[in-house]
């Protein structure tokens, strides 16, 4: 097992940048894809939120290019395309600060940018360009954006690519870079539309990791949960968690309805807050992040939707209000605390109706999530047992199970 950054071949001038950047050993999604993307190989990563994984592609690819240096000015020659503008900002810093002893230089292509600035960009030599896939398109077409020169095609957050309907415009983009050397394609999972949504062409005889977060990566993270009886109840645990145990909290709601709910209960409470939530204009959910970003406020509402794709720093706790709808989705959700080595509180406040998604999470985890109480707030209902179905009876008795799970792959 790789212990440390110097055992993966990299120059001193990317060893001393890491080191700057405060990261001491490799995750495990970076011990693996390294040295693999090092050698020439294709990857085909599974790598939850949290877990390093842009580290894990920018730094071979910087490696890559200090190996095989340009021999004249030029366009791009690594293009890593990501679902959102902000992921594409911040994949652009991290490997900016990679990058900050050489002289290779990163650019963005996104929607929400004058067409001049793009121009003047695509004007300059670019080494990296971190770019959303529509806009990159619209360049591609109107012929000022030039794939030929394309060495090395990274697809950060595939699956949330295919969610946003984006599929056909990757395939088209991977057609554009035919020439590549290397493909590597980076997903939540690689299960169901994780990867398959994709033309079976995109990857040539890939090298499949699956970086599950290794315990000790995620043993960073204290899981807990409070029974709450009521609504009311339930509010008033948040309010203690987030005024009195929580330095910052991202607070998780089910819908947008329900984030405007809490939000005005907090208001009145005057408990300060920023929210982002789907389909908000791009300044207001820009203005919500950097608030949070530079400490205006410590409470951040987020919806499942509009969370994906954000890195946040030291992100104290992160608090289900609401449970979400699949294991999965929750260890999304944790994985926005206790990032780059620090520790992290995951807190999840559940009605009755919640129990079994958490014993679900349980199992997913393989943890025991253990419950605490509040003085004062003790919950006054006994623990809601729910029976496990046998299989069996479920079949003979009626079809209805069926449509359940056929329900839950949509």
């Amino acid at each position: 097992m790789i212990k440390n950054f110097a055992e993966l071949e990299l120059d001193d001038n990317l060893l001393s940048a890491i080191e700057e950047m405060g990261f001491s050993r490799p995750t495990m999604i970076q011990a693996q894809a390294i040295p693999q993307a090092l050698d020439g190989r294709d990857i085909l990563a599974s790598a939850p939120t949290g877990t390093g994984k842009t580290a894990a592609f920018a730094l071979p690819a910087l490696q890559y290019l200090q190996d095989f240096p340009r021999r004249k000015p030029g366009p791009a020659r690594i293009l890593i395309l990501t679902p959102t503008r902000e992921l594409a900002m911040q994949v652009a810093d991290q490997a900016r600060a990679l990058a900050k002893n050489t002289k290779l230089k990163v650019f963005t292509i996104t929607g929400g940018v004058q067409y001049q600035e793009h121009a003047d960009i695509l004007a300059n030599t670019q080494d990296i360009v971190v770019a959303t896939p529509g806009r990159l398109m619209e360049y591609i077409e109107a012929e000022r954006f030039d794939c030929r020169a394309i060495e090395w095609l990274i697809l950060d957050e595939a699956d949330r690519m295919l969610d946003m309907g984006f599929g056909p415009v990757v395939d088209r983009l991977s057609s554009e870079c035919r020439w590549r050397k290397q493909t590597l394609l980076f997903s939540a999972t690689l299960e169901g539309k994780g990867v398959e949504g994709f033309t079976a062409d995109l990857l040539k005889d890939p090298a499949e990791i699956d970086a599950e977060p290794s315990r000790r990566e995620r043993k960073k993270i204290t899981q807990w949960y409070h029974r709450a009886d009521t609504m009311e109840h339930k509010l008033a645990l948040l309010k203690t968690i987030v005024t009195e145990q929580a330095e910052r909290s991202i607070v998780f709601v089910k819908t947008r309805e329900r984030l405007a709910e809490l939000r005005i209960e907090l208001e009145k409470a005057q408990i300060p807050c920023s929210w982002i939530q789907g389909e908000m204009p791009q300044d207001r959910r820009n203005n919500a992040i950097t608030r949070f970003r530079d400490g205006s406020v410590n409470i951040l509402l987020a919806t499942d939707v509009a969370a994906r794709g954000i890195d946040l720093p030291d992100v104290s706790h992160v608090i289900n209000y609401d449970m979400p709808r699949s294991a999965d989705v929750y260890l999304h959700r944790i994985g926005r605390t206790a990032r780059a080595g620090k520790k992290g509180n995951a807190v999840s406040i559940v009605e009755a109706h919640d129990q079994p998604m958490l014993d679900r999470v349980a199992r997913y985890t393989k943890e025991e999530i253990k419950e605490r109480f509040v003085n004062g707030l003790r919950p006054k209902h006994k623990k809601p047992v729910f029976k496990k179905k046998k299989k069996k009876e479920g079949k003979k008795k009626s079809p209805a199970p069926k449509k359940k799970s056929s329900g839950k792959k949509k």
